[in-house]
């Protein structure tokens, strides 16, 4: 079996028996991010030489009996997150000159836990997008189709694990910048509970609605990547310290009376129909394991939407007013005073999508109509989140389908917002409530990957990654490969 066919739990257990070392292992997947990128866009920075360096140390670790959990084993970062000594652009032109001096939590434990990062992923500018359109590097495209979107705003991450450029990477999720993205490139993404992993070093979108997470080949590498990644942190004021359970450990147990919801909902007029039935033959997959299933109101859902897009907005406005052309990232030339500089350097440094949220943003918590949208956004919020606790008194964990559609077309959607805005319509509950998601492959429409979508209570990781892995054990969604990239 070729070396970048091969999942991170495959790699592991190769470098763990010397069939190849994690130098030949890093230059073998450098070589193919070499041929294949220029298709796919996927990446913003390739960090040849540092992957290859650190490699040599994982390859002297491992020979010395002081191997990490990770050693050796290559990843990739999405562009959001701070890594020392490497650009940090967040898509956008804003920061494309910003080298970060310190590295995010996620970044940091990971390097210490022995990975080995190939490069940066591209991604929507400021992670503002469903389709990696907004990019100020220009779009990704799906390994699957190259004329599709791979789903954002971590696109590039779950396009460049789709190719088999690299067995996992990381991603953020502000309303379903995950999921919807490993749904539409089938592969398997992991939202955790709100809290879960460190925010620190990771470019605030919505800062209550952000979550770092994973984007792999199987249930298993993410339970890898998780246990690594979770825990407290001091530096973040929204980490809560609660133990972080092995993930890895608990796979293997069945299923068998696990209580499925399936939310009445999910399957309404916007849901593509052979979406829904690939997703309903996932469901009984479940079921065959044990599992029972019960139907499930969550009343509120269809006001998650707009919701969304009242609280992200506003939270938005607040976290970019840092990006004013004079500490660090763009700054016009030739201003002619201290306002000037403001306007120039923020309009030519902001693209169309982060505009018009700063805008939103700026409108509803201006005054006279902080209480009118803001304040109500929050209150509807708060319903939402009390549905899905009365709902997860009856069931383990709730399931539907990702996205209402398979991959689109590039351009199809980009100029109409509030239709791209929809394509998160399953996903963005979940960061409203803080809960933990995945998606994980679950079968094909027209050539294109459908995602099944999982949601579990807070701090239920455990229990969505078994549910994902003893489906996948039953299932081979998740071993396709696109044409082109076998």
């Amino acid at each position: 079996m070729s070396l970048y066919s091969q999942t991170l739990t495959e790699l592991a257990v190769g470098l763990e028996n010397g069939e190849f070392s994690s130098v030949e292992l890093t230059q073998a997947l450098l070589d193919r991010i070499a041929v294949h990128n220029d298709k796919l866009n996927a990446f913003i920075t390739v960090t040849a030489e540092q992957a290859l360096a650190t490699a040599a140390r994982a390859d002297a670790a491992r020979s010395a009996g002081n191997a990490g959990v990770l050693n050796g084993l290559p990843i990739l970062h999405k562009d959001i997150f701070c890594t020392r000594g490497v650009k940090t652009s967040c898509g956008s032109k804003m920061l494309d000159n910003f080298v970060s001096p310190y590295d995010a939590t996620v970044v940091e434990r990971l390097a210490d836990a022995g990975a080995v990062v190939l490069g940066k992923t591209n991604m929507d500018e400021f992670a503002m997008g469903s389709s990696c359109e907004t990019s100020y590097y220009g779009p990704v495209r799906n390994p699957w189709n190259l004329e599709c979107s791979p789903g954002g705003s971590s696109g590039g991450s779950s396009a460049a694990v789709a190719a088999r450029l690299a067995p996992a990477a990381t991603g953020t999720d502000t309303g379903g910048s995950i999921r919807q993205p490993a749904a539409l490139t089938g592969t398997v993404g992991l939202k955790p509970t709100y809290g879960r992993v460190s925010r620190y070093g990771m470019v605030a979108f919505a800062s209550s609605l952000d979550q770092a997470g994973v984007i792999t080949r199987s249930a298993e590498d993410a339970a890898r990547m998780l246990g690594v990644m979770a825990g407290f942190d001091e530096r973040d004021s929204t980490s809560i310290d609660t133990p972080v359970p092995d993930y890895v450990a608990s796979l293997g147990d069945s299923i068998s009376g696990l209580r499925v919801g399936v939310v009445r909902q999910h399957f309404d007029e916007g849901l593509d129909e052979q979406c829904g039935a690939r997703v309903k033959d996932a469901i009984a997959v479940l079921e065959s394991l044990g599992a029972t299933t019960v139907e499930v109101d969550l009343p509120n859902l269809d006001l998650s939407v707009p919701t969304y897009y009242v609280v992200a907005p506003a939270e938005c406005s607040s976290n970019l007013s840092r990006f004013d052309g004079v500490r660090f990232g763009y700054r016009a030339e030739g201003a002619v005073d201290l306002l000037d500089l403001y306007c120039r350097s923020r309009g030519e440094g902001f693209g169309d999508e982060v505009k018009r949220r700063i805008m939103t943003g700026t409108y509803v918590l201006s005054a006279g109509y902080y209480d009118a949208y803001y304040l109500k956004a929050q209150q509807v919020r708060q319903l939402i989140s009390d549905d899905f606790k009365k709902a997860f008194a009856d069931v383990d964990v709730i399931a539907g389908p990702t996205a209402p559609t398979p991959a689109f077309k590039l351009g199809e959607k980009v100029d109409d917002p509030i239709t791209m805005y929809l394509n998160d319509i399953y996903t963005i509950g979940a960061n409203l409530a803080g809960l933990p998601g995945i998606s994980v492959p679950c079968g094909f429409v027209n050539d294109l990957p459908v995602g099944l979508h999982l949601v579990g209570t807070h701090f239920g990781e455990e229990t969505l990654l078994r549910c994902a892995h003893q489906y996948q054990l039953q299932t081979d969604w998740h071993l396709a490969c696109p044409q082109g990239f076998v």
